[in-house]
């Protein structure tokens, strides 16, 4: 053993260096330069050594000594070396870091939340950066306001965001329900943690998809995603701004505490830039040039037109701009109250032909493992790193195993989720909470009779927890 404290209370003469012995001693245990540790400690305490010369020559002083006294007095050494690496091109951070770069890259420019575990990093790292590009930061009293601030400044034609977690999300719901009533953009971060009620704010569960998926009353179409890894959580925020500006309704970003807190190596490719989309303007369609001057023309928008595919033309408040009334109650094309049951009955089928629209155009999950597999897996969010690590594990026990991990559950993708479940014999289900949430899910649409595998004390499955199941119902 190495005595650390000894160290740095007698060789050293200053206790608070024992960190520094055990950086020394770790690199006379597993090879890491001396000198390239001596480079990164002097950046990190270049202002100590301005204002405290021999604090710094203290620090060095307790590498040399812990190197040595391990290179001298220890025989026996782990046979494992770090050496030096080329530099790679990465960048270390973890899921919510990404979710804010991801944000910032979408042109997200209004954001409104209230401090909550584990979602608070957001909040915090966009009222920095927010102000910096032009964009606008509020903390509300509450997640209440900071969802209808986040729907007024949606209405106002500005890329617009909140973040939460379960019991904040619980406040969203009828703003949830009127934000796809009135058809406004919105993207609302649920970063999920154990619950029910205040639940383990530190501890990670996959139990909210459910409301997720159904919160609000009434029959309320709304978009959810659901990363899976960190490199996800900044591609799919992007993608995730773009479809609550194309389809023109709330989507719900579920990540989870494990997520928000993990750190990845992640290749700087990953961030490279994606395409921004806008949403249908008015003038888009030429309606605005069917009218005869400014004043018909903006009494002839219709808001809520009728279309194929569900999609109407948006406008936002401004000079020249075609004026329109957001409303919670049912309307008609141009946003007047109507309670007509067939206007109630056209315009509820409209709403919900976004979500078909959205079907056929967003991309499909891809499937992982053999083609001829007997057994399929069928997961969601955080868990897909260990799934596919679980599928590998077993392919080379020379088990047939595919998996699939679709992003996003709402709209789910029916016909490559249908396929999988008819190419394999048995389907099985990990998810991270106590009900089998998308098991429930997949039953319901599909009739899916899976094999359930539920976690739900609050940390994430292992791959060999996994391979059990894989094990068990081979």
């Amino acid at each position: 053993a190495v005595p650390f404290n000894e160290i740095a209370r007698k060789e050293v003469q200053l206790f608070q260096t024992k960190n520094m012995v055990m950086l020394g001693a770790t690199s006379g245990l597993f090879g890491p330069p001396l000198e390239a540790i001596v480079q990164v400690v002097e950046s990190k305490l270049s202002k100590s050594r301005k204002a405290n010369p021999i604090l710094m020559e203290k620090n060095m002083l307790a590498l040399e000594i812990a190197k040595k006294y391990v290179t001298q007095q220890l025989s026996k050494r782990d046979p494992f070396q770090l050496g030096p690496v080329e530099k790679a091109n990465r960048v270390v951070l973890n899921g919510n870091q990404a979710v804010v770069a991801g944000a910032l890259a979408a042109k997200c420019r209004y954001f409104a939340g209230y401090p909550i575990t584990p979602a608070s990093d957001i909040m915090e790292a966009l009222a920095k950066e927010l102000p910096q590009v032009g964009g606008t930061f509020m903390q509300a009293e509450d997640e209440i306001a900071a969802l209808a601030s986040v729907l007024g400044a949606s209405f106002g034609g500005v890329r617009s965001m909140t973040a939460t977690s379960g019991p904040g999300f619980s406040l969203m719901t009828e703003l949830i329900g009127y934000a796809s009533m009135a058809e406004i953009p919105a993207v609302i971060v649920d970063a999920q943690r154990a619950g029910p009620s205040t639940g383990m704010p530190t501890k990670m569960e996959q139990s909210d998809l459910s409301f997720a998926l159904n919160a609000s009353h009434g029959d309320t179409p709304r978009m959810v995603v659901a990363p899976a890894d960190v490199a996800d959580c900044y591609s799919l925020i992007i993608q995730a701004f773009n479809m609550a500006e194309r389809y023109q309704m709330p989507v719900i970003f579920l990540t989870d505490q494990s997520l928000t807190a993990r750190v990845e190596s992640v290749d700087r490719n990953a961030f490279k830039p994606m395409e921004i989309e806008g949403r249908i303007k008015f003038e888009a369609n030429g309606s605005s040039a069917n009218g005869n001057g400014a004043f018909q023309a903006a009494h002839s928008y219709s808001r809520y037109a009728y279309t194929a595919s569900g999609i109407s033309p948006i406008s936002a408040p401004g000079p020249g701009a075609m004026a329109y009334v957001a409303t919670g109650l049912e309307h008609d094309e141009r946003g007047h109250p109507d309670y007509e049951p067939e206007d109630h009955t056209a315009m509820m089928e409209k709403r919900y032909r976004k979500l078909d629209t959205a079907a056929e155009e967003l991309p499909k999950p891809q499937r992982y493992g053999d083609e001829d597999a007997t057994i399929g897996i069928i997961g969601w969010g955080s868990t897909e790193g260990t799934i596919q690590e679980a599928v590998d594990r077993a392919r080379e026990k020379g088990y047939k195993v595919a998996a699939l991990h679709p992003r996003i559950l709402s709209p789910l993708p029916d016909r490559t989720i249908r396929d999988f479940i008819r190419s394999v014999k048995t389907v099985i289900v990990p998810e991270c909470n106590y009900s089998g949430q998308l098991a429930n899910l997949l039953g319901a649409k599909y009739g899916l009779q899976a094999i359930r595998v539920n976690k739900f004390g609050g940390i994430p499955f292992t791959a060999g927890e996994i391979l059990r199941a894989i094990e068990e119902v081979s």
